[in-house]
């Protein structure tokens, strides 16, 4: 079957900045000033996709501010890749409730060029989109402290779009889960 290779997950970038490197000069304790208390978040679905001829990677990304991932935002997202991407379309994800519901079933059998494999429990190393959240949240998001949701949310959408037009940086994602792939 030739099909669209689809590695689907979610992430959530926070209002706290990931702090990965700081300075000071020796026998300063460096600070780093945050907004304290926000719990406010930007929830982002993402997907790699492998087109059958596996040419070219395409990332894909759906971001929601201060939401949760939830069933119906999935099932939205899956019918976005759908109107993308022509004839038949394999996703892997993982295990999430969200993926599992019976509302995902319902979807499958209106949508028969569409279908559904799981990762493993506690493998998330498989998926690549994970990577891509690792590097998004590592190099972009990391440092960044927002002082608004709209701000964080602006960041993450520049930093996907950044990403997306990336290829070599898209298979590198691809390579570094060992999943044996051979792209051209």
């Amino acid at each position: 079957m030739k099909a669209h290779l689809v590695f689907l997950d979610e992430t959530g970038f926070l209002m706290a900045p990931l702090v990965c490197r700081t300075w000071a000069p020796r026998g300063q304790t460096p600070v780093f000033y945050q907004r304290g208390g926000s719990r406010q978040k930007v929830s982002c679905m993402g997907a790699l996709a492998v087109p059958p001829r596996r040419h070219r990677l395409h990332f894909y990304f759906r971001l929601h501010p201060n939401e949760n991932i939830n069933t119906d935002r999935a099932l939205d997202f899956l019918l976005q890749l759908l109107r993308q991407l022509p004839g038949n379309v394999l996703v892997i994800w993982d295990s999430a409730r969200t993926h599992l519901a019976r509302k995902v079933e319902a979807f499958l059998d209106r949508h028969l060029r569409l279908s559904l494999e799981y990762f493993p429990p506690y493998a998330p190393e498989l998926n690549p989109v994970e990577h891509v959240w690792g590097y998004l949240k590592k190099n972009p998001l990391a440092h960044h402290p927002p002082t608004a949701l709209s701000g964080l949310a602006k960041t993450a959408r520049r930093s996907g779009q950044s990403v997306q037009r990336k290829p070599g940086l898209l298979r590198s994602f691809l390579q570094h889960t060992g999943l044996f792939l051979r792209l051209k």
